[in-house]
C-alpha cells in the first residue's frame, strides 16, 4: 500500500478536488448541470473544425463524471461535443464504477458510442480514456467491431497489459469509502486487470492495436498503480507512446492525477485528437 496514512490521503483528495475545481472553472463545480456547457449534451452537434465527438471512459472506482471534472470542460472550451458513461457498475455498490467484468464493460460502451453517434450524426468517435478506461476500449475495437466506430483511442495511464492485486488496490485509499464498500468482494473487473489474466492474455494476443484506429498512449514514471509504467506503452502501427515527464521534468503527476488534474496530459491528449493543428507539450501547458 501507499506509505501515506488514510486520514493524509484523504486529505490529499480533497485537495486534488478543489484543483479540480479551480481548473474546471464554474460550469462543472455542479457534476450533473454539465449539460449546460455541452458536456452530455446530446443536441451538440461536432463542427467542422472538430467533426467527431469525444468519449471519455473512466478508471476503476470512478464514474462517467467525477472522473472527468477537469478534461471535460477542457475539452468542451476547445470547441468539442464531449460525452461520457458510467460502466462496470456492481449491485449495491454505488458511485464506484469499473468493477464489472471487463468484457461486459466493453460492451456498455458500444452501446453508448452508437448513442452517442446516433444523436451526433457521425460516423466516428474519438476515445480518451483514463487507467482501465484506456485499457477497455481496446477489448471493444478488437472484438465488438469497435474500430470501424473510433478514429482514435488515447490512455491515460491505461494497464494495458495488466498489473498487479496490490498495485489496483493501492486505489482504494484515494476514494473514501470504496473499500468499505467493497469488504469481502474481489470484482471481476479488478482480476481482469491482474497482469497474466485470461482477460489480459485474449486482450493482446495477437497484437496490442487493429487496424484503422490511431493509439495515443500518456503515462507518468511516477505511476505507483500500474507498475512497471512502461507496461502501459502499446506496440503495433500508428500508436504514440509518450512519458510526461519528456515533455515536462516538472511534472509528478501520478497515477490519479494525470486523468483527474493534470493539463500536460490533457494538452498532450488534445495533440492527438487534433495532430493536424497540435502545438509542443511542454511545461508551460500547464497554464494553456
Amino acid at each position: 500500500m501507499l506509505p501515506l496514512k488514510l486520514g493524509s490521503l484523504r486529505s490529499l483528495v480533497c485537495a486534488g478536488a478543489l484543483v479540480v475545481a479551480m481548473t474546471a472553472g464554474p460550469g462543472a463545480v455542479a457534476a450533473h448541470a454539465a449539460t449546460t456547457s455541452g458536456w452530455n449534451d446530446f443536441s451538440c452537434r461536432p463542427s467542422v473544425a472538430h467533426p467527431r465527438p469525444v468519449v471519455l471512459v473512466h478508471g476503476t472506482l470512478g464514474n462517467g463524471t467525477d472522473n472527468w471534472l477537469g478534461l471535460a470542460p477542457y475539452l468542451v472550451a476547445r470547441g468539442y461535443c464531449v460525452f461520457s458513461l458510467d460502466y462496470g457498475q456492481l449491485d449495491g455498490v454505488p458511485v464506484f464504477y469499473g468493477l464489472g467484468p471487463i468484457a461486459d464493460s466493453a460492451q456498455q460502451l458500444s452501446d453508448y458510442v452508437d448513442q452517442v453517434l446516433a444523436a451526433t450524426g457521425t460516423a466516428k468517435v474519438d476515445i480518451v480514456g483514463h487507467s482501465q478506461g484506456g485499457m477497455m476500449p481496446r477489448y471493444y475495437l478488437k472484438f465488438l467491431g469497435g474500430a470501424a466506430k473510433v478514429n482514435a483511442l488515447v490512455g491515460l495511464a491505461p494497464d494495458n497489459h495488466g498489473t498487479t492485486l496490490d498495485g489496483l488496490t493501492k486505489l482504494l485509499p484515494y476514494v473514501p469509502g470504496a473499500a468499505e464498500a467493497l469488504a469481502g468482494t474481489l470484482p471481476q473487473g479488478l482480476t481482469d486487470q491482474v497482469a497474466g489474466s485470461a482477460f489480459l492474455l485474449k486482450l493482446n494476443a495477437g497484437g496490442d492495436t487493429v487496424a484503422g484506429v490511431h493509439y495515443t498512449v500518456v503515462a507518468t514514471s511516477y505511476d505507483e498503480v500500474v507498475t512497471p509504467y512502461t507496461s502501459e506503452f502499446l506496440t503495433g502501427t500508428d500508436v504514440r507512446n509518450v512519458l510526461l515527464q519528456d515533455l515536462c521534468p516538472l511534472d509528478l503527476s501520478e497515477h490519479v492525477a494525470i486523468g483527474l488534474t493534470d493539463r500536460i496530459a490533457f494538452h498532450e491528449a488534445a495533440n492527438a485528437l487534433d495532430p493536424a493543428h497540435a502545438t509542443a507539450t511542454d511545461c508551460q501547458s500547464a497554464v494553456s
